[in-house]
Parts: structure tokens; sequence; C-alpha cells
């Protein structure tokens, strides 16, 4: 039986997961907490979520705590709520499947190939699915901005665009792809991100509120991938 791990940062996400995939705690650490089940397609999956917390540092100790506790997982998939800084592109509830990822509060006034993991874009392979979901859309391919960093403010938006071409913005996807590399499995990675505000002035309430919404999509997507593994 395959497995699939996922991670997610906030317990208002992974509510959504373990209601939809009737998953059971296993673990509660202090910052971490495992859920496990199985999801029944053609192939039976077995399902590790890991709920990790916000930011950079507990999705680093998350996917290294994933990986050195549950050895050698067939795909990674990182999920969660995501910032609009496209505008135009994006709407609510849509869900993006990003094929570049970029840390953008790294600020290094010098370079070198040694700073390279640090200053340099992840390229990620999406998953093949189709765009066949009635209320949103699914974007494949796009950036992905991630720092230690809620953004909410139409002046970060105008710095993310022209730096970095980023479609979304969040806090943790940076960091899983780059643990994911230092173990050799990037390959296994597929990172899904559903817009759930637009990383405005209005983004602390818009993401709570669209939340439920926005996680109920890229769940939706999360299962149109499990069903091809």
């Amino acid at each position: 039986m395959k497995t699939i791990a996922i991670i997610t940062a906030m317990r208002e996400e992974a509510e959504i997961i373990v209601s939809r995939f009737s998953l059971v705690k296993t673990k509660n650490l202090t910052n971490i907490s495992v859920f496990e089940g199985e999801f029944v397609s053609k192939n039976p999956l077995k399902i590790i979520l890991v709920l990790g917390g916000i930011g950079k540092i507990q999705a680093a100790m998350a996917t290294a705590f994933l990986l050195e506790n549950y050895k050698n997982p067939d795909k990674i998939i990182n999920i969660g709520i995501a910032g609009n800084t496209t505008i135009s592109r994006l709407t609510i509830g849509d869900v993006v499947l990003p094929t570049e990822i970029v840390q953008h509060d790294m600020y290094l006034p010098f370079d070198g190939a040694h700073l390279d993991y640090a200053k340099k874009p992840i390229s990620i392979a999406p998953p093949e699915i189709e765009n066949s979901f009635d209320r949103f859309s699914v974007i494949h391919g796009g950036v992905c901005a991630t720092a230690d960093e809620f953004v909410d403010n139409l002046q970060k938006i105008a710095s993310l665009r022209e730096q970095f071409e980023a479609d979304v913005c969040e806090m943790e996807a940076f960091a899983i792809a780059s643990v994911a590399r230092e173990y050799n499995i990037l390959n296994r990675c597929i990172f899904i991100k559903a817009v759930s505000d637009g990383a405005d002035n209005e983004a602390k309430e818009d993401h709570m509120n669209n939340l439920e919404f926005a996680m109920n999509n890229s769940v939706d997507v999360l299962e149109a991938i499990l069903k091809t593994i």
C-alpha cells in the first residue's frame, strides 16, 4: 500500500482534512499532531496528515519529523490556504498547483553558489489532473511566494509581482520543499494552495471567513490527485 503524507499548517485546515478522510489522531507532540487513516479508491492509500504549525520553522520541523518517523512516503503533499497576489488572474476559492516556489523574506546583499539554497526558486512538477470543478478554477503552474509574513497590503503585493511574478503567497511551502530537497525526494512533492484572500488590507478578516470554502476546494483537488495514484 502506498503512503501519502500530507502537511498542513493550521488547525482549521487540518480539521477539514480529518473530517473528509475520517482520520484518527495517533500522535500529539508539543507543536505537531499526526492523524492517520486510509483513502479507498482503485488503489487503497495510507494517509498520514501532519499538522505542523504556521511559518517556515514549524513547516521545516514538521517535514523533518515526518521523514524521520514515517520512512519513504510515496508522495508529500502540502495543502493550505494562500493569499492572491495576481489581482485579476485568481479569485477566492481558486486552487493553484505551483511549479515554482520562492522565499521572499531572505535578504542577502551578495551572491554565490553556496547561497543558491536560500536565494534560488525551487521548481516543482505539478500533478496532472483535469480542471473539471464547477465552483472554482484549478491553475496548473505559477509561483508560490513563502515568508514568515502575513501579506496584507497592496504595496507588498506589487513588490511580489515585480520581483517574483508571484501568484499566491503563504508561509510554509519553501521550507517544506527545502527539506524535501535535502532528503532527495523533491520529485515526490505536490503543493496545493487555495486562495482565501486578496493579500490586501482586508486579508486578516477574509482569510478566516473564506477558509472553509477555500480548503474544501483544495481538498476536492487533493481527492482528485489521490485517485490518480
